[in-house]
């Protein structure tokens, strides 16, 4: 009802304004002020019109007098242009005579230029020629132990190992909250020592003993000699007039024999800690006050008893080793009384190894060790011998990030060199992160070679841009490696098994360059032989921690305990 109300009232109003409307045009009075209206419309555009048509007029006026100003000026240029243009004709006819000199000079000069464009191009030709030479020079040098394969300690270019780790502002030694690791407590030797009470506890009656004891150590270490004499008593026959007597145990046949752990002693320190004979002697006399003055021969005599000892230990290992599913294997030079040599070295992951010597390097040197027959995966030092051994290869990246440090290093207009160190470093990194956890992500892994792959053509293109030197190519071999033998440097990716350096092979070498500097050179191909068979089963005996060492080897040179 509202609603209809409101729109009747609407139309209501809206009527009344219409009759009103029809009703003032009715009367004419619309009329009227509509035609006022416009009367005013029409004189105020009048007024309008007249305004515009004056200031056409001045503009056509001043029009007319900037027109005959330029005409004015117009005529003025011209004839500076005509002034101009002649004293450029007279320019230009003085300048044609002197260009034609000019041309005789140039002529002249350019006889001259190339003349000396010749003796520059061969100066500069022999002055490239000696910077390739000094850059190599320079790289040989440079060579330390970070960027070849020179030890630190051979190293003329010895480096102070810096240290990046920021200060944490802790005090050394252990941290709360940590684990702490103290010294461990021996077996005691002999009878504990009771302590008396401190006088406080005697005078004050006040003091009652608890349950509770503190209990230190002092450990010490002495040498006693263990000396069996052993006595047999003869007994003469008096028909047949034969002498008999007791039968000596194994090993005692001289006056004075010497047991199994003298024998363990000085050959652990003349071929484990690399000391000479000499000092050897002379530390076993003075642990002993002089008593004990072993003859050199005797000492010479060890290593080659001790690997015929061992001999099917290092059978059983060969065999052993055949069937590990990875291997690493180097080699290293060596001198025999005076000559050349080389001592390979294989070793498996779990810790098995086996030294040989060789008088030859390549397929010579491998013949005789495990090497030889392996049909499993070999980690090695780009060493083209190898390649023709086992089923499958990874390259030692250690030896590659020396290489590219060494490229770096002397190749700095490039960038390739970096961009690999890098990706190389991040690639072990990841790998050591998943260690154990399973197999890698294969996007992650295609990642990586996709950014390997785009490196190398970075590479091939600053190579073709700028050409290597005729001196100094490695950092060119390097990337020509690298792309000819790119599965063999990224397999430690795709398979967890597989390293990615050499570093376990490479360690194991040092104990025999140990021993070299010690040698300085073997007197034999058998001494230097016997060597590599005694590393071989020290290394093995380590591996056994439940075990001791110094016992297994007194057992093996035939050592007894004292008869009671």
């Amino acid at each position: 009802m509202n609603r209809s109300f409101e729109y009747t009232s609407a139309l209501e109003y809206r009527l009344r304004a219409a009759n009103a409307e029809l009703k003032a045009f009715k009367s004419g009075d619309k009329y009227v002020q509509m035609e006022q209206t416009r009367m005013k419309e029409v004189r105020a555009l009048e007024r309008q019109i007249a305004v515009l048509k004056k200031e056409l007029a001045d503009s056509r006026s001043h029009m007319v007098t900037i027109r005959n100003q330029w005409f004015e000026i117009f005529e003025q240029v011209q004839k500076e242009c005509d002034r101009k243009l002649a004293e450029a004709r007279k320019e230009l006819e003085r300048m044609e005579k002197r260009a034609l000199k000019a041309e005789r000079q140039r002529d002249d000069a350019l006889t001259k230029v190339t003349e000396q464009r010749h003796e520059l191009y061969k100066i500069k030709t022999e002055l490239e020629d000696e910077k390739e030479k000094n850059r190599k020079l320079t790289a040989q040098i440079n060579r330390d132990y970070e960027n070849s394969s020179i030890p630190s300690s051979k190293s003329v270019n010895h480096k102070k190992i810096r240290n990046s780790r920021e200060k944490s502002g802790k005090k050394p030694g252990g941290q709360p909250g940590h684990k702490g690791y103290v010294r461990k407590k021996q077996e005691p030797t002999r009878p504990p020592v009771k302590l008396p009470p401190p006088p406080e506890v005697l005078n004050d009656p006040d003091f009652k003993k608890t349950s509770k004891a503190i209990t230190k150590q002092l450990i010490n270490i002495r040498m006693l000699m263990d000396v069996v004499e052993y006595q047999a008593d003869v007994y003469y026959n008096s028909k047949t007039g034969e002498h008999i007597h007791a039968e000596f145990p194994e090993g005692v046949v001289d006056d004075v024999n010497y047991g199994g752990s003298i024998r363990a002693f000085l050959f652990l320190l003349n071929n484990d800690c690399c000391i000479s004979i000499d000092k050897s002697r002379r530390f076993l006399s003075d642990l002993t006050g002089g008593k004990l003055n072993i003859s050199k021969g005797m000492i010479n005599k060890l290593c080659r008893s001790f690997a015929e000892k061992t001999e099917p230990e290092r059978k059983k290992l060969f065999a052993d080793m055949l069937l590990s599913p990875v291997m690493h294997v180097d080699c290293t030079n060596a001198r025999v009384n005076g000559e050349s040599a080389y001592v390979f070295v294989c070793a498996t992951p779990d810790g098995k190894v086996l030294y040989s010597a060789s008088e030859k390097k390549g397929h010579e040197g491998v013949k005789g060790t495990v090497a030889e027959n392996y049909q499993g995966i070999l980690v090695h030092d780009h060493e083209a011998t190898f390649y023709h051994y086992g089923t499958n290869h990874q390259e030692c990246l250690a030896h590659v990030l020396r290489y590219l440090k060494d490229s770096m290093a002397n190749e700095p207009d490039r960038t390739w060199n970096s961009q690999m160190y890098a990706l190389i470093q991040e690639m072990i990194h990841y790998r050591n992160s998943i260690e154990g956890s399973g197999l890698p992500d294969q996007e992650a892994v295609s990642g990586f070679e996709k950014r390997y792959c785009e490196i190398l053509l970075k590479a091939k293109e600053e190579y073709e841009y700028i050409p290597p030197g005729k001196y100094y190519r490695d950092g060119y071999n390097l990337y020509r490696r690298m792309d000819t033998f790119m599965e063999n440097h990224l397999l430690f990716l795709h398979d967890p098994r597989v390293p990615a350096t050499n570093n376990e092979a490479e360690r194991l070498l040092r104990n025999y360059k140990r021993k070299q500097a010690q040698a300085v050179s073997f007197r034999s191909e058998s001494s230097i032989d016997d060597l590599c068979r005694c590393m071989s089963m020290l290394v093995l005996m380590r591996e056994d921690e439940e075990k001791n060492l110094f016992d297994r080897v007194s057992d093996i040179f035939g050592y007894r305990k004292p008869m009671d």
